[in-house]
């Protein structure tokens, strides 16, 4: 009998056409990475040993590359449903594999598959970092020196006792002098930005957020109309003189 679907029965979750996760799995195994990051397993588990996400969350190496080395499309499919949003993308594991595995890295390309798929899981993840990505492409960088604070990093915890330490000198020894201060680290060349917004066009960047976050896409797109509008009027300016 032909499988034409996969279905958890103890789950209210839709059932999933094979087809589907044929399409999926397709996507990751044909990323230009792919055959990089995986080579085979020894099933020995010394990437979960030492993966510190492994620790706190329900999130193992070794079954995302041991779903990928079997192919299991049903396990692959369910990963990408959360377990692939708990890699802190440390890539401890990639530097202890006796394979030279970077299940990190392969973490990395379903998270990318996720997002092109629209998963809802990706949806609710990236969320949060709408504001995030607003702030990058309308202001330039989004974090500075300036703005590591006590306040600011509550969630650090006692670790948050390592900024009392002499920021200013600190801040003078990161190399590029525009991160010293919050007041140029947030601006940003008309010219870059319109450039670094193309970029993103071309690449199927856009395409990726607009199956994501919608209304973000649709505000990103104003901005950028703004500020190529801008742009060409400069440039007729100089033209002028």
């Amino acid at each position: 009998m032909e499988l034409t679907s996969i279905g958890d029965p103890v789950s209210e979750a839709p059932v999933v056409p094979y087809e589907k996760l044929e399409e999926v799995f397709d996507d990751i195994r044909s990323h230009v990475l792919y055959d990089h990051e995986l080579h085979g397993c020894l099933n020995c588990g010394i990437c979960t040993a030492t993966c510190p996400s492994a620790h706190y969350y329900d999130y193992s190496p070794r079954e995302i590359v041991q779903l990928l080395w079997t192919e299991n499309l049903e396990g692959v499919y369910d990963a990408m449903q959360e377990k692939i949003w708990s890699c802190a993308q440390c890539y401890t594991c990639a530097a202890r594999c006796p394979f030279e595995n970077s299940p990190g890295g392969l973490v990395m390309i379903m998270r990318e598959v996720a997002i092109k798929h629209g998963m809802q899981s990706a949806k609710d993840v990236l969320r949060p970092f709408s504001r995030v990505l607003l702030k990058v492409i309308s202001t330039g960088n989004q974090l500075a020196p300036n703005m590591i604070t006590r306040d600011a990093f509550p969630d650090w915890g006692p670790n948050v006792a390592k900024v009392d330490a002499p920021l200013n000198i600190l801040r003078k020894a990161i190399p590029v002098p525009t991160m010293h201060t919050m007041d140029t680290a947030w601006e940003v060349n008309l010219k870059t930005s319109v450039e670094l917004y193309t970029i993103w066009e071309a690449t199927g960047v856009l395409d990726q957020l607009e199956t994501i976050d919608e209304n973000l896409f649709d505000v990103v797109g104003d901005v950028m109309d703004e500020k190529r509008e801008e742009y060409n009027e400069w440039l007729e300016e100089q033209q002028e003189e």
